[in-house]
């Protein structure tokens, strides 16, 4: 008798049955691993075993597939079942598992044909009523599984929604347990839903911000500084003392940024699904986050037990404002230094690494002292030393990623309730910067890649500086001693000027108001 022969026969007298093998797919940060679920069956005491470095949420699928079972007039066999998570050196923390481990069962049993194959897996957590309920990023797993090569996603009725917005993938949106028992049996089909593009269903009016930028009085410089930020990606930075405007601007700043794209509303849906227990919301408009200073360092940078995306990642293609910047931990801001630079973030954990996207516009504020009245027409209560170590609390190379830095002065209180005659409306600069970001788009050649993420083989191939602008600004970069991270963000802000003016070349004037917008430590 031939070896395989032999090993066959004798798991079928053990009452073994290695056949079903489903698979189902983990979120990991912003991404997803296939699992594949092994289910086994022998003739031991009844119980249900699941192993493969899961958690305890995994774990207890056990309790809710007895009681889905029982709900949904489907045989439990009774025998001992054995679920196996593999790879199983991978930490399993997903619920996500319920459904291909119920399909594992009921095909280990034979009861539902062999009818799957590679290219199809199954996302979603069980009722005790054999209900298939939402799953949290579902969007990832959908991303992940494609790249993969799976084609056919088995997955809860009420993650449809943000399901459809992934294009090329055959969606099975499933209610319950008996409606797939249903189905495997071809009793009654599931209709499955191919969404070629991607669907995104009508979307409403843009809600705009309830603040816009013609309602701030005054404030030229800073409001051309948010025009330049919204054109080219940059971030900025308002100092002044309290009461002048710099909350209200940044604010304001939502009012005049062009509405997401297809592909940003998949990937910010995505995100905020991770972090949120709304599973079904779709994000249509741009983020506008806006953490205390007292927030934790996990809450801003994103981790935890479970690596969920942060503040920072929950801001990605919209705005990250930070009020008093100089009140935030020294840890939370030196962390700030790889997304501003990169437009990513990576939490390293003992157990597990995720990255997560974080290209937004920082907004940031700050007084210039702790009471907020330095050098202005107010009386200063601080201390030469606590104005010193105030304004150290911000590091220089925080200060040298911001690209515009603004000073944001005291207004007239007569001229606050004066009507604004002649004042251009937000229509006119949304106009500017929408025709700004499609010259960026045909440039680069991506819409999502804007003058703010340029490399420096970027620079030099689109910068264009005209000679007489190129002298001044190395003349300028010499006598400032601004550092090269400083030098090339200034022409990146100039690249920005000059898309704003519809020039295809940069020149001294572009130059001069790039570097008007430089840090005012640059000039000690």
């Amino acid at each position: 008798m031939e070896l395989g022969s032999f090993i066959s026969l004798s798991l079928v007298g053990f009452g073994l049955n290695l056949a079903a093998r489903i698979q189902s797919i983990i979120g990991n940060g912003n991404n997803g691993t296939i699992v594949d679920i092994e289910c086994s069956l022998s003739n031991s005491l009844p119980a249900i075993v699941i192993v493969g470095f899961a958690n305890k949420a995994v774990d207890e699928a056990k309790e809710r597939i007895r009681g889905a079972f029982a709900d949904s007039h489907i045989l439990l066999p009774r025998k001992r079942i054995t679920i196996n998570l593999a790879p199983a050196d991978l930490p399993k923390a997903d619920s996500g598992f319920d459904l291909a481990i119920a399909v594992a069962v009921m095909r280990a049993s034979e009861q539902i044909p062999d009818m799957f194959s590679a290219p199809d897996a199954f996302i979603g957590e069980l009722g005790l009523n054999g209900e298939v309920r939402a799953v949290r990023g579902v969007i990832g797993k959908l991303l992940a599984g494609r790249s993969k090569g799976v084609r056919n996603f088995y997955i809860p009725a009420a993650n449809m929604k943000q399901a459809q917005l992934v294009p090329n993938v055959r969606l099975f949106p499933v209610e319950n347990l008996a409606e797939l028992y249903a189905h495997c049996n071809q009793i009654t089909v599931i209709k499955s839903i191919t969404t070629k593009d991607g669907v995104l269903e009508s979307k409403p009016a843009t809600e705009r911000s309830d603040i816009s930028l013609s309602e701030v009085v005054g404030q030229l410089q800073a409001k051309r500084a948010l025009e330049i930020a919204a054109a080219g990606g940059h971030n900025v930075f308002f100092s002044g003392p309290p009461g002048t405007g710099k909350s209200m601007l940044a604010k304001a700043l939502p009012s005049i940024l062009p509405p997401l794209e297809r592909e940003e509303v998949l990937e910010v849906t995505h995100l905020h699904s991770l972090a949120s227990h709304d599973y079904e919301k779709i994000i249509t408009d741009r983020p506008f986050r806006s953490p205390h200073h007292s927030a934790s360092h996990v809450a801003i940078i994103g981790g935890g037990l479970t690596l969920r995306p942060g503040e920072i990642s929950l801001s990605h293609r919209g705005v990250l404002f930070c009020d008093e910047l100089p009140e935030f931990s020294r840890m939370t801001l030196e962390a700030l230094r790889q997304p501003l630079e990169d437009r990513i973030v990576t939490i390293a954990r003992a157990k597990d690494t995720a990255e997560y996207p974080a290209n937004f516009i920082l907004v940031a504020t700050a007084n210039p002292c702790p009471c907020g009245y330095y050098g202005t027409s107010g009386t200063c209560r601080c201390l030469p030393h606590q104005i010193s170590r105030y304004q150290q609390r911000l590091s220089g190379p925080i200060i040298d990623r911001i690209d515009l830095h603004a000073q944001v002065s005291e207004i007239k209180h007569s001229t606050l309730l004066a009507k604004s005659i002649g004042q251009e409306t937000d229509e006119g600069v949304r106009r500017r910067i929408a025709k700004a970001r499609e010259v960026q788009a045909s440039r680069y050649g991506h819409r999502g890649k804007l003058n703010a993420d340029m490399t420096n083989a970027d620079i030099k191939r689109y910068a264009q500086l005209e000679l007489e602008a190129k002298e001044l600004l190395d003349a300028a970069a010499a006598k400032l001693n601004i550092s090269a991270r400083a030098y090339m963000r200034a022409v990146k802000v100039a690249r920005s000027i000059a898309d704003l003016a519809e020039s295809e070349v940069i020149t001294v004037a572009h130059i001069t108001e790039a570097l008007a917008y430089r840090a005012p430590q640059a000039a000690s």
